[in-house]
């Protein structure tokens, strides 16, 4: 892994970082062709508990896509067929949706927050597995019964998104996404593949919080820059993080499969994951159905997925998750 320039650093913050940080970089970004080397990542406000669904605030608007959503999935079957094909059908019905950074930056205590309409690179991965989740185990008839439907895929979302799968405040949000991976993988909801593709090892700390504190306004609360820097160092603990180095992609692609959760690694230092999407095949290639800053909407890459982080500086590889399948009710 290299350590860049702080010019670097400006072009990838954002995926994995809460919004303040993000403002303070969109800046200094520069556009790239075909590509999104920018996206964000959110923080959130507070250290108080709560339930899934207190302060979950649903708008019409985001029930009415979600209806939606839940519909199409009925009617193309999505709860039948293998979970990384209906994975990619519904998160192609994302593309287009907008890019909005800081979606989970909102007044109050930490809170779990649902939208639909706007999405970051981490919300689209969040939105489209807890949704998989609802179509296959819930599915279309609870929609008659909509704070039921409501409390499920909050339950849903929040056992992605929090540490445990419990929201205790900001310092429970899974900030660094290698520990999102590892999270939800102990908790049977993703498998991490990466150690199938001939990874290396990436022995660098990770600290990049609590060496911005200025960054992130929520860390001058009482106690929560002690607990970020204690969530660092436990993730710094053992040899390093398995990634694929970007120049091995092209050669593992083929064991990548459509609905596998993508991170790419960054070169940012103290920074572990610069952006997150889901592995599609189109046309006999790989490539990325994300939600970029360029762009500023979701999309299907232009180029395969191997080129593109070739092609990013501030990316050098990537780290790989397939969806494990809900137990069937």
């Amino acid at each position: 892994m290299r350590w860049r320039s702080v010019f670097t650093l400006a072009k990838v913050v954002g995926c994995i970082l809460a919004t303040v940080a993000v403002i303070a970089v969109l800046a200094w970004t520069q556009a790239q062709p075909s590509t999104s080397t920018v996206v964000d990542e959110t923080g959130g406000v507070g250290t108080e508990s709560a339930a899934p669904s207190e302060g979950a605030a649903w708008i019409p608007e985001d029930w009415a896509i979600f209806e939606e959503k839940v519909r199409f999935a009925a009617e193309r079957g999505l709860a039948e067929m293998d979970v990384g094909d209906a994975i990619a059908q519904l998160a192609e019905t994302f593309v287009g949706t907008t890019y909005e950074p800081g979606t989970l930056e909102v007044p109050g205590p930490e809170r779990l927050v649902i939208n639909f309409r706007e999405l970051d690179c981490v919300t689209l991965v969040e939105t489209v597995l807890a949704l998989t989740r609802f179509v296959r185990e819930e599915g279309v008839n609870v929609l008659s019964d909509p704070p039921a439907a409501q409390a499920r895929y909050e339950a849903h979302l929040t056992a992605l998104r929090y540490r445990g799968g419990q929201l205790d405040g900001y310092p429970s949000r899974l900030h660094y996404f290698s520990e999102w991976l590892a999270d939800n993988d102990a908790r049977g909801v993703v498998r991490i593949t990466t150690g199938e593709l001939d990874p290396a090892l990436d022995p660098e700390p990770v600290n990049f919080m609590s060496r911005h504190p200025e960054a992130y306004r929520q860390l001058a609360e009482p106690g929560v820059l002690r607990a970020i820097a204690a969530t660092e160092a436990r993730l710094d603990e053992g040899p390093g993080r398995e990634y694929v180095p970007q120049d091995r992609i092209a050669q593992v692609a083929d064991r990548i499969r459509d609905g596998d959760v993508i991170a790419a690694t960054s070169t940012v230092e103290g920074l572990d994951v610069a952006h997150t999407g889901f592995a599609v095949w189109r046309d006999g290639a790989l490539h990325l159905l994300h939600a970029p800053l360029v762009g500023k909407s979701v999309e299907i890459s232009e180029r395969p997925l191997a080129e593109r982080i070739l092609s990013i500086d501030s990316q050098d590889g990537i780290m790989v998750a397939r969806p494990v399948d809900p137990p069937r009710r």
